[in-house]
């Protein structure tokens, strides 16, 4: 007979369930923005070859296609960056474990989806611009379920810990975290305790990936009615001719609205699906230290707990236990870059006063 299954066990089984539908949903967005995106190119063509074009206008319109490139570059450097440590990873059996796509899935396609959906990666820093290692794993934190690959170092590799607080959230961090032995169990009523809080961790990160896939749903259905006006735009340019003082007046009032068009657009390609962003970001921390707070703290540190105790209610008990937990995995610290004994418990303090101050 089988065993019953926790109540952590079945939030985890939904939690995962979850994240591959919010996956789906974000390989479907990025089939969408290369649509978007081919149409875009080609109005720009049209654009392009028009003469005597309004040094504003043309002004506008290059901007827009600057805007354009940099999310090209970053789709293309996650691609390129995610094929690399899958091939320095083959055959370790760490990568692409647990929800999420299978590894060998990401193609250009996948990667628009993910450079629209996580503008900037839990650092704040748009994933283009991370170095190396960073901005690999802040697409594998997504893709692999939380079972990260960069360096063969499973998740608490370099700062896989960090890129598991903002896309992949700690729903799928916490199975990560309780699968690896970071959570150390004193009492049966100490086990409930903390197989509880990861419950509400779990559950609260489920309603922001249901609430993200609503809004993936709203933005591909925008994608989709911008990609048939930029089409029918192209079809009305191509009967203007190439010179714009040649052209009525009305054809250049509706090209100046295509241009807004174009801009509009653009704005769907790059702009972050907001429910999957970091909940405590690098500005909040920012904001926290400016107010007159401890500035020796650990800035990584407080922002990766802070995402995972983020509208969690502990009592002083809770907090005695989680700060054990995490003390006693030589793992966690050194993804944090702290020595055991630096890891003092005023550390969950300063993170309860910072998720005040939010």
């Amino acid at each position: 007979m089988s065993k019953k299954k926790s109540n952590l066990q079945i939030a985890q089984e939904q939690a995962e369930s979850t994240i591959k539908k919010t996956n789906d949903k974000i390989e479907e967005l990025g089939k969408n923005t290369y649509n978007l995106y081919t149409a875009l190119n080609d109005i720009q063509e049209l654009f392009d070859k028009i003469r005597n074009v309004p040094s504003e206008k043309r002004l506008e319109y290059n901007q827009l296609k600057g805007v354009r490139l940099n999310w090209k570059h970053q789709v293309e450097k996650i691609e390129s960056d995610y094929k690399n440590a899958v091939a320095k990873n083959a055959g370790k059996g760490v990568v692409g474990v647990g929800a999420g796509v299978a590894v060998a899935a990401i193609g250009p396609t996948a990667a628009m989806g993910i450079a629209t959906t996580f503008g900037v990666a839990s650092t704040g820093t748009a994933i283009s611009a991370l170095s190396g290692a960073a901005a690999t794993n802040a697409a594998l934190a997504w893709l692999g379920g939380g079972a990260l690959a960069a360096g063969g170092g499973g998740m608490a590799a370099g700062n896989a810990f960090l890129a598991l607080a903002g896309p992949i959230g700690w729903a799928i961090a916490g199975v990560a975290l309780l699968g690896s032995g970071i959570l150390f169990w004193k009492t049966k009523s100490d086990q409930n305790r903390l197989e509880n809080i990861f419950t509400l961790i779990c559950k609260r990160d489920i309603k922001s990936y249901e609430l993200a896939i609503v809004e993936l749903n709203e933005r591909i259905s925008r994608i989709k009615e911008e990609s048939v006006k930029l089409y029918n735009a192209i079809e009305k340019i191509e009967s203007f001719g190439s010179d714009y003082h040649q052209m009525a007046q009305a054809q250049q009032y509706e090209l100046g609205a295509y241009v807004n068009l174009m801009s509009a657009s653009t704005q769907l390609l790059v702009n972050p699906i907001l429910g999957l962003q970091p909940k405590y970001n690098e500005e909040d921390f920012s904001k926290f230290i400016s107010d007159g707070n401890r500035k020796d703290i650990n800035k990584d540190l407080i922002i990766a707990l802070s995402n995972l105790l983020y509208k969690i209610e502990l009592d002083n008990k809770d907090k005695q236990l989680l700060w054990k937990s995490f003390k006693k995995n030589k793992e966690f610290l050194a993804s944090m870059d702290i020595s055991k004994k630096e890891f003092d418990y005023i550390i969950l303090d300063i993170v309860s006063e910072a998720l005040d101050f939010k």
